[in-house]
């Protein structure tokens, strides 16, 4: 059984995480820190986990009584971690944040669809970004066949828990119902991930394409649709057997035949992707749960790896059918 700790444990990411690790058959959370709920039970926090657990808050970790730990808090603040605590040198760690997404201090950016491999052999790994998940799952098929011949333009809509729990004048529901804006256009911090890592996986080529950005604020409460057109030479049917290609062995993510809905992944660490051509345009939908794929499903889809499990333990999540 893998005990687990978990760092930050009263956000949204982390209640997902901890919904799906008290029904994970090979995992045990042996402590969820929280200093501003030390004390309280975790359900009375997240409370969907009513019945499901009894843990509650601690203020302090206990890094030598567990095989793994997820940091959950926000960007910057694991970095700040471990200069204050020492791993042990068989813990194994799964960062959330963004603090360590460019692989310094031996740390593995954790995309399965790119580095299943090295994932199973790290013992630091850096969990990749909601957006970044989207958008690299549309692009990496063709940056991998050295395909990213034009600049890409990317429009993507995510829900209010991508903006974390702690509200704000963007996230409040009043503001949010009924309502849609654009934010950080062109600057969003998931594109430094997004550039370095599609030009690892492309190679040395002669042209490196811009991605040009839109995030936008949606108003459901989860999930990420990303619309991705580039110019493309290949055909709709070469392009979509690269896809398939690319992801005939993933556990998670699949190539679909037709238009792809977010509700087909909400509740789901799925990633599903559609691709078409119009004249010399590829368009490439993906759309993901940004909570469980682009958050706390694919770090237990990590951990998973690192310890020699099957991929899809624990998360076969189903989507609701309304």
């Amino acid at each position: 059984m893998i005990k687990v700790g978990i760092i930050g444990a009263a956000g949204y990411t982390a209640g997902e995480l901890i919904r799906i690790l008290v029904n994970h058959p090979s995992a045990e959370i042996a402590w969820a820190q929280s200093s501003s709920n030390a004390g309280n039970k975790v359900c009375d926090v997240h409370e969907g986990l009513v019945g499901d657990t009894d843990l509650v808050f601690s203020e302090d970790v206990e890094l030598g009584n567990v095989d793994v730990v997820f940091l959950c808090s926000g960007h910057g603040k694991s970095e700040a971690f471990w200069k204050e605590h020492k791993a042990p040198e068989t813990l194994r760690i799964i960062d959330l944040a963004q603090d360590f997404r460019d692989e310094h201090d031996g740390y593995v950016y954790g995309l399965p669809e790119w580095q299943r491999d090295r994932i199973r052999s790290a013992t630091r790994l850096a969990n990749p970004g909601c957006f970044a998940t989207a958008i690299q799952l549309a692009l990496l098929p063709l940056a991998g066949a050295q395909a990213l011949d034009s600049d890409v333009n990317v429009t993507a809509i995510t829900g209010s828990t991508g903006a974390g729990v702690k509200p704000g004048a963007t996230t409040h529901f009043s503001w949010r119902n009924n309502n849609i804006s654009t934010y950080k256009v062109f600057e969003h911090q998931h594109l430094i991930e997004i550039n370095r890592n599609l030009a690892l996986v492309a190679g040395p080529c002669d042209k490196s394409p811009a991605i040009n950005f839109v995030p936008m604020r949606g108003d459901f409460a989860r999930g990420i649709f990303a619309s991705v057109t580039l110019d493309c030479e290949y055909s709709e049917e070469n392009a979509v057997r690269l896809y398939m290609d690319w992801y005939k062995d993933s556990a998670f993510t699949f190539v679909s035949d037709r238009p792809v809905d977010l509700k087909e992944v909400v509740n789901t660490n799925k990633c599903l992707v559609h691709v078409e051509k119009h004249g010399g345009k590829l368009v490439v939908s993906s759309v993901i749960d940004n909570l469980l794929k682009g958050a706390s499903g694919q770090a237990v889809q990590n951990m998973n790896l690192m310890f020699g499990l099957p991929e899809n333990e624990g998360l076969k999540l189903k989507a609701s059918a309304f």
